[in-house]
C-alpha cells in the first residue's frame, strides 16, 4: 500500500503536485505549540520526499527549479497554517490597518516559503536514491531555516525541531546542539518513513532506516530524562518576584487619556495581597511591569515617576518597559523613540536602561520609511519614522539580585542572541505585549521560543506580558509558575539559580555547523562513488 501511494505521489503532475505539497507543510504546522501533534511530521515530511524524488523536469537547472516550486509550496502551506494569526495585528485599529491584513497573511507566509524552497533545490542537488535522499533533505531543510533565522533581520519561528522541544525530555538536546541542530535531527528522523515507500528491491535500508530513526528519538528521549532527573535546581536567596499582567487593551495602549487609570490598574496590581499572610508589595524586592507600559514617555512625566516613588518601598525594584524619547540626531528633523526597559528604585529613579536591538520590520520600524510614509504607509506601532534600534546588547546590574539579560518582545527568540557576548547574566527577562494577537496561537507560540532559550543557554528566563502568557521558567525550559492568557493578575515567584554555561552557551551554532558541514561530506563522498547510468 505504501509502495502504491508512494510511486502516485512521485509521477503526480502539475496542479496536483502543487497541492500535495501545500497540504503537507499545512499538515506540519500542527506540529507546533499549541498542538504539538510532532508525529504528523512523519507524513509530511516522506511526502516532500515523494515529492522531490518526482521533481524531473529534463536537464538539471529544469530540475532544481521543479524542486524549488514543490518546496515553495510546502513553505507556504506550513507558515501560512503556523502563522496566520499574525493578521490580528491589523485588526487593533482596523479603521487604519485592516485593509493591510490580506496582504500581510499572505505575503509574509510567501517569502518564508523562499527560504524552504532554497532548501529543495539545494537537496535535490545532492540527493541521490535510498537512504543519501534522508541526508540530502536534512541538509537542505536545515540550511534553509538556519538562514531564515539570520537573513534580512531574519525570522527563527516555528523552526521544525520546535516540534520536539514541546515535551522536556526531547527538548534538553538543544543544551547541546541548539534548536538548529534539533532541527536537522527532526527533519531526518520524520522524513524516514519515505523510506517504506521504496519497494524491496529499490533500498536495502526499507525496514532499517526508520527503525534506526525510532532508536534514534528513544535515545534523545533518555538522554532528556538524565539531564532533568540529575539537574537539581536551586533559587536565588533574597529574591521576591512580582510580576505584574494587567491586561490593558491594545487599542487603549495608544491613548494618553488612559494614562490615569492604566496607572491605577499597575498600582492596584503591584500592591495587591496575595494571600491573608502577605502585605502586597512589601514583600516584594523586584515589581516587574511589561512592554511598554505607558501610553505616554515615562522620563518626560515627573508626576507619574513621582507615583511610582510612593508605591516601591525601599529594598524593592521596579523593572519596567516603556517608550524612550530622545533629541533628533544633527541634521534629522523626528526625534528618536526606543521601545526601552528601565530599573527604577524605590525614589522614582531610572538607574538603568535597556533599548531594543533588534526591532520587528514594518511593525517597529519600516524600510525605506521616508518613502513609503510619503505614499501612506505606516508601522502598525504608529511611530512617525519608527523606532530606533539600541546599539548593543548588555547585562544590566539589578540591586539585590543576579546581573539581568533584558529582552523586549520578540529578540527572545532569536537562538544564540540572548546574552552579551562579553557578560554572562544569571537569568535572562523578557518583557512583551503579547496582546496584539488576542487568543491564538501568537501567545504560546512565543512563550514555547522562551522556554527553548532557557534549556539552551542553562538560565531562568521571567516572562512579563500585558495579557499573557506571563511565567518564570527554569534552566530546564519546566514552566514554574505561569498565568494564563487573558487574566488580569500578578505573579509572585522565587527565582530559579542559572546553571554552569551549556555546551551551546559557549559554543553557540558550531556544533550543528560541524555536523552539517560533516554530512554534506559524506553525501558528496558517496555520490562519486556512484557507478554514472
Amino acid at each position: 500500500m505504501i509502495p502504491r501511494m508512494a510511486r502516485s505521489i512521485i509521477l503526480s503532475w502539475g496542479w496536483r503536485r502543487a497541492a500535495l505539497a501545500f497540504g503537507a507543510g499545512a499538515l506540519g504546522a500542527l506540529a507546533m505549540p499549541p498542538f504539538g501533534v510532532f508525529p504528523v511530521l512523519g507524513l509530511s515530511f516522506p511526502v516532500l520526499v515523494w515529492l522531490i524524488d518526482g521533481a524531473a523536469a529534463g536537464g538539471r537547472a529544469r530540475t532544481l527549479l521543479a524542486a524549488a516550486v514543490i518546496g515553495w509550496w510546502f513553505g507556504f502551506g506550513y507558515h501560512l497554517a503556523g502563522l496566520w494569526w499574525i493578521g490580528s495585528a491589523f485588526l487593533v485599529e482596523a479603521d487604519r490597518f485592516a485593509w493591510l491584513m490580506p496582504a500581510a497573511v499572505v505575503a509574509l507566509p510567501a517569502g518564508l516559503a523562499l527560504f524552504t524552497a532554497l532548501g529543495t533545490a539545494f537537496a535535490r542537488l545532492v540527493w541521490r536514491p535510498g537512504a543519501g535522499r534522508l541526508l540530502a533533505l536534512g541538509l537542505g531543510l536545515a540550511g534553509a531555516e538556519y538562514l531564515r533565522g539570520t537573513v534580512l533581520t531574519g525570522f527563527p519561528w516555528n523552526l521544525y525541531g520546535a516540534a520536539l522541544t514541546q515535551y522536556l525530555w526531547l527538548a534538553q538536546a538543544v543544551s547541546l546542539v541548539g534548536i538548529h541542530g534539533l532541527t536537522l535531527v527532526t527533519v531526518l528522523i520524520f522524513a524516514s518513513p519515505c523510506m517504506l515507500g521504496d519497494g524491496p528491491s529499490e533500498s536495502r535500508g526499507r525496514l532499517a532506516v526508520p527503525a534506526v530513526a525510532v532508536l534514534a528519538l528513544a535515545g534523545l528521549a533518555v538522554f532528556g530524562a538524565w539531564r532533568v532527573a540529575t539537574t537539581e535546581i536551586a533559587t536565588v536567596d533574597g529574591v521576591r518576584l512580582r510580576i505584574v499582567q494587567p491586561d490593558i487593551p491594545q487599542d487603549e495602549r495608544f491613548r494618553p487619556q488612559a494614562r490615569d487609570w492604566i496607572l491605577d490598574r499597575y498600582a492596584q496590581l503591584s500592591d495587591k495581597a496575595a494571600s491573608p499572610e502577605r502585605n502586597g508589595i512589601k514583600d516584594i524586592t523586584h515589581l516587574i511591569w511589561p512592554e511598554s507600559a505607558f501610553p505616554f514617555f515615562l522620563m518626560q512625566d515627573r508626576e507619574a515617576l513621582t507615583r511610582i516613588a510612593n508605591l516601591i518601598p525601599e529594598g524593592t525594584t521596579l523593572i519596567t518597559g516603556a517608550a524612550r524619547l530622545e533629541a533628533p540626531l544633527p541634521g534629522r528633523r523626528l526625534p528618536r523613540v526606543f521601545n526601552s526597559a528601565y530599573v527604577i528604585d524605590h525614589q522614582g529613579a531610572i538607574t538603568s536602561t535597556y533599548d531594543k536591538v533588534h526591532l520587528v520590520p514594518f511593525g517597529e520600524y519600516l524600510p525605506f520609511h521616508e518613502r513609503l510614509e510619503a505614499m501612506g504607509l505606516e508601522a502598525i506601532t504608529r511611530v512617525q519614522g519608527g523606532f530606533s534600534a539600541g546599539d548593543r546588547r548588555y547585562t544590566i546590574d539589578v540591586p539585590g539580585a543576579p546581573p539581568v539579560g533584558i529582552l523586549i518582545c520578540y529578540e527572545i527568540i532569536f537562538p544564540g542572541e540572548v546574552t552579551a557576548p562579553d557578560r554572562r547574566p544569571g537569568w535572562l527577562l523578557n518583557v512583551t505585549n503579547d496582546a496584539w494577537f488576542g487568543f491564538t496561537p501568537g501567545p504560546y507560540q512565543h512563550l514555547h521560543q522562551t522556554a527553548v532559550r532557557a534549556i539552551e543557554e542553562g538560565l531562568p528566563v521571567v516572562r512579563a506580558a500585558n495579557n499573557g502568557i506571563s511565567a518564570v521558567i527554569d534552566p530546564l525550559g519546566r514552566v514554574v509558575r505561569s498565568l494564563p492568557l487573558g487574566a488580569r493578575d500578578a505573579l509572585d515567584a522565587s527565582l530559579p539559580a542559572a546553571l554552569p554555561a551549556t555546551v551551546f552557551a559557549r559554543a553557540g551554532h558550531m556544533p550543528f555547523a560541524v555536523t552539517w558541514l560533516g554530512l554534506l561530506l559524506v553525501v558528496l563522498g558517496r555520490r562519486r562513488k556512484m557507478p554514472r547510468r
